[in-house]
């Protein structure tokens, strides 16, 4: 498949507000990257097998009530939990950006350990150890993994920013290291949190005290990803904090990169 043939469905309800920057870097790539409300899918106005990628873009979904993106999980396994089933069997892509993975967490899609889909979350993204809103660009590095953009994503430390309150990556703690074990063995960690030398530290350079320093992950089969940082918010040169000092770095777009690479050789 030609990139310029892979249609992506940008995934909006009320209070997701990062769908125009993700459109304007994908479709900058040459994909086809369209709006699709849930609503359009429940009325089958728009049919999700028509896509090969679902992204899930940040913001704060139904405003955050309850926790953050469970109503929009709560209304997906609701309406269209058949449909989205479906299409990760095909193996077709699923992205979550911060409140895009918080919603695969609630519903039970991510981490993926053991199963495709869990009846109950398998995970949580609770609130950041600083008990406040994060919003700053944070240091990254990858992990050795089955994430579609394992290859085009740099071997050292990048930046890109966040911008959540809820993004503390945990895991039941009777079961905390045995999961954590089989993450590690499945490949499933894209990337963790480090200080600026590439260091494991605790916060602030783990900006919300996750377990593992853990910052974006997929599922067993890699085709269900999930980050906190926003990688459409790294991705043209000028978003770059030091592009002033002729620092071009795009870690973001080495991410939609790889995954439109992905999506043409699988499709």
């Amino acid at each position: 498949m030609k990139t310029e043939d892979i249609r992506i469905a940008l995934l909006r309800i009320e209070g997701t507000n990062c769908e125009d920057e993700s459109l304007n870097a994908l479709k900058s790539m040459g994909a086809r990257p369209e709006h699709v409300h849930l609503n359009e899918l429940i009325r089958k106005k728009r049919n999700l097998e028509d896509y090969q990628m679902l992204f899930i873009p940040g913001g704060f979904s139904a405003g955050d009530y309850i926790r953050a993106g469970i109503i929009f999980a709560a209304r997906i396994k609701a309406t269209i939990k058949n449909d989205l089933l479906k299409f990760i069997e095909d193996e077709k892509i699923v992205l979550g950006v911060c409140n895009g993975f918080q919603v695969l967490t609630e519903l039970g899609i991510l981490p993926g350990i053991e199963n495709l889909w869990e009846e109950h979350p398998g995970a949580v993204l609770a609130p950041n150890i600083s008990n406040k809103f994060e919003c700053r660009w944070i240091y990254l590095k990858k992990e050795r993994s089955v994430c579609p953009f394992n290859e085009t994503l740099p071997d050292k430390v990048f930046s890109m920013p966040i911008a959540h309150a809820e993004g503390r990556f945990m895991l039941p703690e009777n079961r905390e290291k045995y999961l954590l074990e089989k993450m590690i063995d499945n490949g499933q960690i894209a990337f963790r949190y480090v200080d600026r030398e590439g260091n494991f530290e605790g916060y602030p350079w783990n900006p919300n005290g996750s377990l593992y320093n853990i910052a974006g992950l997929c599922n067993m089969t890699g085709n269900v990803i999930g980050m906190m940082p926003h990688p459409e918010r790294a991705f043209f040169d000028f978003q770059n904090l030091e592009f002033w000092r002729g620092n071009s770095e795009t870690p973001g777009r080495y991410i939609f990169e790889g995954i439109l690479k992905h999506i043409s050789r699988k499709f």
